[in-house]
């Protein structure tokens, strides 16, 4: 896995959560219910993470998979060798 990819992609869905928020809390009624505003911060976080970052899961995700595979193949590898040997 690119460890490049998976950070750009965390720091990217971080300030599509911080950016909304910060907008929100300068409305003077969003400062009182600061619950609020996070839950609609984390909607439309979603919301634009679902639209914007495509690439950037999938290159996260294909990432993870071709290790998962690596990972497979050299536990069957080990266990062939295991059982020649017995």
């Amino acid at each position: 896995m690119n460890a490049r990819s998976a950070v750009v992609y965390s720091v990217l869905r971080l300030l599509a959560f911080i950016v909304p928020f910060g907008l929100m809390m300068l409305v003077p009624i969003m400062r009182e219910y600061y619950w609020l505003s996070a839950i609609f911060a984390a909607l439309i976080g979603l919301s634009l993470s679902m639209i914007f970052l495509r690439r950037p899961l999938d290159d996260v995700a294909s990432g993870l998979a071709q290790r998962r595979t690596r990972r497979r193949s050299g536990e069957a590898a080990d266990a062939e060798a295991e059982d020649a040997a017995s």
